[in-house]
């Protein structure tokens, strides 16, 4: 089984750490999934998240704007839902999926869990970035096959490139 995670301390350290890797196997791989970004905003306590879509560069907002005041989840479960088809769209071909989170929604079976599936039927390796909140559902989902990854941008690389390439035409 090809999937590996990684698990950084720190909000928003997994996203920025997935995007590195990304740019690094941009036109090494061919990437299908997302990566996130988190835009702060002085007028907002939540920031604003973007997925930009690996395999063709578009960009997705998938939070809510609920006003200066909200609190709890501001994620967009419609625009999600559209990262996640699109996303399955481009993954015949792909020698790669990158996942920026598994969570809460993930670890109760929707969101990008069943396209994580579907690649490791393929046999297309999976990287996915994982919270300590959500470990426990993720190893659940994971069920023992899923392989930790280091905090080094260049080895993370260089794992995905081996189960990557495995299945290069």
């Amino acid at each position: 089984m090809k999937l590996g995670y990684v698990s950084l301390p720190g909000r928003g350290a997994n996203d920025r750490f997935l995007a590195q890797v990304a740019a690094r196997l941009n036109g090494r791989l061919r990437l299908c999934g997302v990566v996130q970004t988190n835009i702060a905003r002085a007028d907002r306590r939540k920031c604003d998240m973007d997925l930009r879509l690996l395999a063709t560069g578009e960009v997705l907002r998938i939070s809510e704007d609920r006003g200066a005041l909200a609190r709890g989840c501001t994620l967009d479960t419609g625009a999600l839902t559209q990262a996640v088809a699109l996303s399955e769209a481009a993954l015949p071909g792909a020698e790669l999926l990158i996942i920026n989170k598994f969570g809460k929604t993930e670890a109760e079976g929707g969101g990008f869990a069943p396209l994580i599936g579907a690649a490791l039927l393929a046999d297309v390796p999976v990287l996915v970035g994982v919270n300590r909140l959500n470990m426990p559902g993720f190893e659940g989902f994971a069920d023992g096959m899923a392989q930790p990854l280091p905090v080094d941008c260049a080895q993370v690389a260089d794992w995905c490139l081996r189960a990557g390439l495995v299945n290069a035409v």
